[in-house]
């Protein structure tokens, strides 16, 4: 799963998070779901939302109204903390339009209410049901419930089909050619957005209009998002190694070293430290 947002600055005590992967029935609109939960004591620091493709809605137990973040390929400072504990749900372009009714262009680099999408009779309702359970288990089973009974119907197969099918493809990791032992033999297997459209059987023009009008981002931002939030999640282990960010699609270390500097505002070793902040309890 990506890594939505990190502190920013270190924090007084770990965060702590249970990531859920949805049942098949919702996978084509949610890419997960996660709940959090911010370490006792200090004062919290401010939030760094990373680059990332996919909407994202949050429901903050804390006092914070439901919010829904879109799809942005640069990082975001704010100035305070901005939620401590609660929920994320990670949605996909299909998922904004089938579960919230509202095209993911429409949310791209910015932040809005869920009442703005929904009405807040239902932001509020959602709220308060997941604020009933005791346990992330029972709180994950309201919301598969709560998405399952937003769901509208899904949109005939066509030109939006293909488009979504090749953000997903945009996601994958890259192939990587190998040698005869099994080990990867270099970044000759990343897929570029001409081989894409080629693949598909459409121009490069086609596919770049399809992104513009489902998702805000082009198909070369949402591939550098992609291997950008790879490179995140390889970092999130324990045991994580430089060359294994590397082997997520970049051509070599001072390829990593620039994008993570522009797109997190710090370098590898710093993204490494704060991800590791992060304390995993389930995936």
């Amino acid at each position: 799963m990506s890594i939505h947002s990190l502190p920013g600055e270190p924090r007084p005590g770990p965060y702590r998070s249970v990531a859920v992967a949805p049942g098949p029935h919702l996978r084509p609109y949610v890419l997960g779901w996660a709940g959090f939960r911010a370490g006792p004591g200090g004062t919290e620091p401010r939030t760094r939302m990373l680059p990332l493709n996919a909407a994202t809605l949050i429901v903050d137990f804390a006092g914070g109204d439901p919010i829904v973040t879109g799809p942005r390929s640069a990082v975001t400072l704010s100035s305070r903390a901005l939620w401590r504990h609660g929920v994320a749900v990670g949605l996909t372009p299909a998922g904004m339009s089938a579960l919230l009714g509202t095209p993911m262009r429409e949310v791209a680099g910015t932040t809005v209410p869920l009442a703005d999408l929904l009405g807040a009779a239902r932001a509020e309702e959602l709220t308060g049901r997941l604020m009933e359970p005791a346990g992330w288990q029972a709180r994950f089973g309201v919301l598969e419930r709560w998405l399952a009974a937003a769901q509208r119907p899904a949109p005939a197969a066509g030109s939006d089909g293909l488009v979504m099918h090749a953000w997903h493809r945009l996601q994958q990791p890259p192939a990587w050619p190998r040698e005869p032992d099994g080990r990867p033999r270099g970044p000759g297997g990343r897929l570029t957005v001409e081989a894409l459209a080629g693949e598909l059987g459409v121009s490069r023009r086609y596919l770049e209009l399809g992104f513009r009008r489902l998702v805000g981002l082009t198909p070369k931002t949402v591939a550098r998002v992609a291997r950008f939030q790879r490179a995140v999640h390889a970092l999130s282990h324990p045991s994580a190694t430089l060359a294994g960010a590397v082997a997520c699609g970049y051509a070599d270390q001072p390829h990593l070293t620039r994008e993570v500097r522009t797109m997190a505002g710090m370098t590898p070793k710093q993204l490494f430290a704060f991800v590791q902040d992060t304390a995993r309890l389930a995936h």
